[in-house]
């Protein structure tokens, strides 16, 4: 692997693209930690002690701790993921957006730009609900609020900063797309996530479980459970069912087309992370909710069920939310993979599946093929989406920085990124990662 980075360096044109992609994530560290004007930063440290839990949580990790330090980029790039999978919803049933997306190139530009029309509009809602949680004091668990002025202008003034923050965001992650190496926005959650694992593990290693294990010794079995973690995640991401498929020979005029063998790749787990966040997001709705409202009798239901006193985390909390993974990757696997379509296309261009007759027959071997395929994947990936949570509940820990969505994309962003690099070396002749 070694040798590999080093060939990388010597193309010029692989060189470059691996310093750009590096200032890119750069500037985007920098944002990550430069406070919105408005924030009273000794109210702000002070604050920081009850940090941040719920789904603010999660975007804290994905913004790369910018969330807790109310940086200009506090927002990271969770309103672009949000706004890409409800475009990614609504081309399954607006009729106009799936013709788009069949024209090609120029229907998935016009789809790209409405992405970042409704990642502008969402940046906006989300910056607005964050200011007004920061204005009260609930964003961190406390009465006092951390702006120094309940001004509406200066509240106005941070909502822009905040909506700008993300279009930057947006914009640096096109740019390490189109110039640098590898999924751009990708790459930023990945330097996020991997940004703040020192700090957890650096927590982890301060907590005391009476006597039972503390300081360097947990902090060791936590890595040692993140190798093996890690190694059974690459397995199952890379695990996939290739259907074999032959294409006829036609013969138009003197030439003849088709007639070779492929297959259609069916990944284990063809949802990928979307189902863990989908589940983070709809159990956090009531915890935030009783934040907002400050509803006693809501209060009182997720203080039961949710969100106890003492910090931990509840079997019913564990289970409705391995639950809700299961529901949301049968849900996505059957959005993101159109069986019919699919035996439509191979049947239009002279396709079939050895022993399977085109059309209807193929579209439900494909649809059945995906359904065996998806019970594994979904328990998958209900396993690494609770490990955390079982950690909480068992150990009585406070802080375990294997989480179900960060470990998955850290792992699928790594070996996408190899895959990209490794793919220019073979161009000029060099070994790859994996070979």
């Amino acid at each position: 692997m070694l040798k590999a980075f080093v060939n990388a360096l010597k193309i010029p044109d692989l060189r470059k693209k691996l310093v750009f992609t590096i200032m890119m994530i750069f500037m985007y560290r920098v944002g990550s930690w430069l406070p919105v004007p408005g924030v009273d930063v000794g109210r702000l440290e002070a604050a920081q002690a009850g940090g941040t839990g719920g789904f603010l949580g999660i975007l804290n990790v994905f913004a790369g701790g910018a969330l807790q330090q109310m940086a200009v980029f506090a927002l990271g790039v969770m309103p672009y993921i949000t706004a890409s999978i409800i475009l990614q919803l609504l081309v399954v049933v607006i009729p106009k957006l799936e013709q788009l997306q069949k024209e090609g190139e120029q229907g998935r530009r016009k789809i790209t730009q409405y992405t970042r029309y409704l990642t502008v509009g969402l940046a906006l809602l989300q910056s607005t609900a964050l200011v007004s949680l920061a204005r009260t004091g609930a964003l961190f668990g406390s009465q006092e609020s951390i702006l120094i002025s309940d001004s509406p202008w200066l509240i106005l003034f941070m909502v822009l900063v905040l909506t700008a923050g993300t279009s930057v965001i947006m914009w640096l992650g096109e740019l390490i797309t189109q110039r640098g190496v590898g999924n751009g926005m990708s790459l930023l959650i990945y330097a996020s996530i991997l940004s703040q694992f020192p700090s957890q593990l650096y927590l982890v290693k301060n907590q005391n479980l009476s006597g039972f294990l503390d300081g360097w010794g947990l902090v060791l079995i936590v890595l040692g459970i993140g190798v093996i973690v890690t190694f059974a995640v690459v397995f199952m991401e890379q695990g996939q069912r290739r259907i074999p498929v032959q294409y006829a020979r036609r013969t138009v005029g003197r030439r003849s087309y088709g007639g070779q063998a492929t297959y259609i790749p069916l990944k284990v787990n063809q949802s990928g992370v979307i189902p863990i966040i989908f589940a983070a997001s709809l159990l956090s709705l009531p915890t935030l909710a009783a934040q907002v409202t400050s509803w006693q009798p809501l209060q009182d239901f997720v203080e039961r069920w949710f969100a106890p006193v003492d910090g931990g985390i509840t079997w019913v909390y564990i289970a409705t939310f391995a639950v809700l993974t299961i529901f949301f990757t049968y849900f996505y696997a059957a959005i993101s993979f159109n069986p019919i379509e699919v035996s439509e296309n191979m049947q239009r261009y002279g396709g079939f599946i050895p022993g399977i007759r085109p059309g209807r027959q193929t579209a439900q071997y494909l649809d059945t093929v995906l359904s065996r395929l998806t019970l594994p994947g979904s328990l998958y990936l209900t396993a690494v989406a609770v490990m955390p949570f079982i950690a909480f509940a068992v150990f009585n820990v406070t802080q375990f920085p294997l989480g179900g969505a960060s470990l998955l994309i850290m792992v699928g962003v790594a070996l996408e990124t190899m895959k990209q690099i490794e793919g220019q070396l073979m161009q000029h002749n060099y070994e790859g990662f994996m070979t």
